[in-house]
């Protein structure tokens, strides 16, 4: 008798403890599909992030493939990927020993600025000016430098403002028209703008496949 009523007494002692245990593993079971439950959904929703973010870089980059598209067909601007960015050939010119911005070249410029603003914001952009070869080598530095600064204005007063703006001049080098000077056939060309934007080679190179 006595161990049949030990075992009963022992049973009923350790029930407790028993439906604890069962207790503190359901509690267990239940937090961990919660937190699974909590980690998958942040997983989807990471996943759904990433996807959305390269769908609109996507689109980013092909709207911006029509804008350059549309600036070579419409203005003949010559654009090309650097080591660190984008060079745009534009054909902004000027008159014989005259750093004025002509009005004919105000749609280009406008344009441009619109571009830049939009897909390079806070980008760096150098404008770069240059002179035929008429004139001495410093007096071209000097009147290049100038066609920059009037072109960087330009660019300014067109709402480019969110980008900061350098301008350097190069005078008569890297001439398009070797030797064109003045009224001579070419000259025109050498009297130029040339703008690089800064956006780094990975972006230059898929922007321009």
């Amino acid at each position: 008798m006595f161990p049949r009523h030990a075992a009963r007494v022992a049973l009923v002692l350790a029930a407790p403890v028993l439906l604890q245990a069962c207790a503190t593993k359901g509690f267990v079971r239940n937090e961990v599909a919660a937190a699974r439950a909590a980690t998958d959904s942040s997983l989807s929703a990471e996943r759904a992030a990433r996807i959305a973010g390269d769908e609109e870089n996507a689109a980013r980059i092909a709207a911006l493939r029509t804008e350059l598209d549309s600036m070579r067909t419409t203005f003949g601007a010559r654009i090309t990927a650097m080591e660190d960015g984008l060079r745009f050939a534009m054909p902004v010119t000027f008159a014989f020993d005259d750093a004025t911005v002509r009005d004919e070249d105000r749609p280009l410029l406008e344009r441009f600025a619109r571009v830049a603003g939009q897909y390079y914001p806070g980008s760096t952009i150098t404008i770069e000016g240059f002179a035929d070869p008429a004139g001495n080598a410093s007096y071209n530095r000097s009147l290049s430098q100038r066609r920059a600064e009037n072109v960087r204005q330009a660019l300014t007063t067109m709402g480019l403002t969110g980008n900061e703006l350098r301008t350097v001049g190069y005078g008569e080098s890297r001439l398009v028209a070797p030797g064109a000077a003045g009224s001579e056939p070419g000259a025109q060309k050498n009297r130029r703008v040339v703008f690089v934007i800064e956006t780094g080679a990975a972006e230059a190179a898929v922007v321009m496949r």
